[in-house]
Formats: structure tokens, C-alpha cells, sequence
């Protein structure tokens, strides 16, 4: 079954440029035009995928991705800006997208950028995801993983992640112990150059510790490396 995406832009023509893009590559199109409508299609609709500007009438996209989030639905969400200010694009991020692209962008690579977010969240594939082996089952201290199940558990209580909080959790945990720089957290996670972007990596950690520590002035988890980066630490029994 082909992945549905949900474009929304006040711009037609950009609509239907990114709309004949996806459906050459496979996807299924819906498409709004305004802030409000885009949340009635989601929510509705449901869709796979995201793409969102950030300027739009009724509600901007800030807006639009805080609501999205607000009512826990995790689809994930790339946003456009035609804005060089990097404090939108942190914003937008801390809000809740999953990755932005700036205007004025190639079509290819938007697509290209849709299918690396939906592969990384382990939504591509049409296969259903497998039951969970217990071998494959991460359990630190009061923490538990189920990678392929893209579920979190503390004391045995869920966590709701983004898909990019989940993913760069994940590849902390895996990498656990050792000493990862911002730009090989942006490299690993992100999968592109976010030259002068290591911000982004800083925002979604304090998401990270706000969901899973006890005390976020002192983690036991997530220890920051001063000067060089992060350390996923197995709290000591």
C-alpha cells in the first residue's frame, strides 16, 4: 500500500509541484492550503507523512505542528521555511518537527528527504512490524527500549517520543559509554550536514531528558561531556 503524504503550503504552485513529485515516486497526495484546514486532514486522514510551511493563513506552522503534537499523533512532520533564521527552524523542532528544509529547494530533494525520514521511523516498509524478541529488548536501569516496536518504557510506564527523539535516543543507547560529538549526533541522526545547526542536537536532548530523568540538572542517563558532546550512561545499580 502506498504511503500517503500531506502537503500543506498557501502557495498552489508549490502544492502542485511537490504533489506530481511524490506521486511519480509512489505516494498518495493530500493537500491543504491553510493552517486549520491541514489540521482537519490530519487528524482525518492521517496521513504517513507531513510536509509543512511555515508561513500559512488561519494558523502558521508553528501552530499547526504544536497542535499536531498536542494531541499526541506522531506522524512525522518535515517543514519548510523560506526563512534563513535559524531561531524558526529551532523552534519548529522544538515544537515538534522532525526535520525542515529551507526555500527555494529541488523537488528531487524533498522527496528523497521524505522517503530517508519515513525509512529512519520504520514506517516505509508495508511490512508489519514483528513481535518483539526479548533478546532484542534494551533494558537499562529503570529504562526499556523495544527498538523494532519504536516503544519506551520507564518503570513500566510508556513515553511518548517524536520519531526523531526516538531515533537519536536509540542510537545514544546503542553507542552507549562512549563520548559522541554534536556533529556526529547530526551526522548519525540526521543524516545531513546541519552546518552551524548543533543547536537542534541540544533541544531535542533536553527533550530527551525531561521524558526520562528523574532529576534533569543531574541525569543519570545523559551526561554531558563539557566541550566535546553527550554520553549514554547505565546508571549504576
Amino acid at each position: 500500500m502506498a504511503k500517503t503524504i500531506l502537503v500543506v503550503d498557501d502557495e498552489e504552485s508549490i502544492v502542485t509541484l511537490l504533489e506530481y513529485n511524490l506521486k511519480q515516486s509512489g505516494f498518495d497526495v493530500l493537500k491543504a492550503y491553510d493552517g486549520q484546514e491541514a489540521l482537519n486532514v490530519a487528524e482525518r486522514e492521517n496521513p504517513d507523512l507531513i510536509i509543512l510551511d511555515l508561513m500559512l493563513p488561519k494558523l502558521d506552522g508553528i501552530e499547526v505542528c504544536k497542535e499536531i503534537r498536542k494531541q499526541q499523533i506522531q506522524t512525522p512532520i518535515l517543514m519548510l521555511t523560506a526563512k534563513d533564521d535559524e531561531f524558526d527552524k529551532v523552534l519548529g523542532l522544538e515544537l515538534g518537527a522532525d526535520d525542515y528544509m529551507t526555500k527555494p529547494f529541488s523537488p528531487r530533494e524533498v522527496v528523497a528527504r521524505v522517503k530517508a525520514i519515513l525509512r529512519r521511523t520504520q514506517n516505509f516498509q508495508d511490512s508489519s512490524i514483528p513481535n518483539q524478541r526479548d533478546d532484542e529488548k534494551i533494558q537499562l536501569g529503570e529504562l526499556t527500549i523495544l527498538p523494532e516496536q519504536y516503544e519506551v518504557y520507564l518503570n513500566e510506564q510508556p513515553i511518548e517520543f517524536t520519531p526523531k527523539e526516538f531515533e537519536l535516543l536509540v542510537y545514544l543507547v546503542k553507542n552507549k559509554g562512549r563520548v559522541l560529538t554534536r556533529d556526529q549526533l547530526l551526522n548519525a541522526v540526521w543524516n545531513y550536514d546541519f552546518v552551524g545547526d548543533t543547536r537542534i542536537v541540544d533541544v531535542h536532548i533536553s527533550h530527551l531528558r525531561e521524558k526520562i530523568e528523574e532529576d534533569t540538572r543531574k541525569p543519570k542517563y545523559i551526561k554531558t561531556i563539557r566541550g566535546l558532546g553527550y554520553k549514554f550512561e547505565e546508571p549504576k545499580a
